[in-house]
């Protein structure tokens, strides 16, 4: 019916798979595992930002209620209780202030907004790998690339010209395959970046603003 074969073009398609797959094979070198292990690098911190990066995670809103609760009450024990093993900005940075408050609510602030700005570093340090490795991964493939432009056209001139075009066209291939990589690379990369980056920084200023209000609540002890 109008010239449509199904079994022609399952054929063609597995043929186009195999030609991709024999030039992968055959275009691996250096760059090639470079960026292959980059691309898992990134598909590990891919899925630890996903899994890491949320609202309940970075900024949960039970700790900060039971706080506010057991401060406005004066009731220490409950508070060291619910300090104790949280790693939560909010927590760290809490934790901090209540071990300096016989020095004053300015040393509290201070230890609080340290603490609070190591403890966003977890959630902003991926990301920020994540986005070194989608930059680098175009300028990797491009070296790639160039390294078999040189290539080829060493090989075309060690044969004096005489190769064909079928010969200069496969070498010219194999080269761009690299950039091909450093493109697949990167695009995921940049995208998961762009996107939880604003996420993460919502939640961190999120977290950084119920800490503040957390610890002007935290009275001084005497001595």
């Amino acid at each position: 019916m109008n010239g449509f074969s199904p079994t022609v073009t399952l054929a063609q398609t597995q043929d186009s798979a195999a030609s991709v797959w024999s030039l992968f094979s055959e275009s691996f070198d250096f760059f090639s595992v470079v960026l292959v292990v980059g691309s898992l690098v990134a598909v590990m911190l891919i899925a630890r930002i996903v899994m890491d990066c949320r609202a309940s995670i970075i900024s949960p809103k039970a700790l900060p209620k039971r706080l506010r609760e057991n401060l406005a009450t004066g009731n220490t024990p409950e508070i060291e209780r619910a300090l104790v093993d949280d790693d939560s900005i909010v927590g760290a940075a809490v934790q901090a202030a209540w071990r300096v408050r016989s020095k004053g609510h300015s040393a509290m602030r201070d230890a609080a907004e340290i603490a609070a700005s190591n403890a966003c570093a977890r959630w902003t340090r991926p990301l920020d790998m994540l986005r070194i490795i989608g930059e680098l991964g175009p300028l990797i493939g491009l070296a790639g690339t160039v390294w078999g432009m040189i290539l080829a056209f060493v090989r075309l001139g060690q044969a004096g010209g005489s190769a064909g075009p079928t010969d200069l066209s496969l070498g010219i291939s194999k080269a761009l395959f690299h950039t091909l990589l450093g493109l697949v690379l990167a695009v995921p990369c940049l995208l998961v970046y762009g996107f939880y980056r604003s996420i993460v920084e919502k939640h961190c200023n999120q977290a950084m603003g119920d800490a503040g209000e957390l610890v002007d609540m935290i009275p001084e002890k005497d001595g």
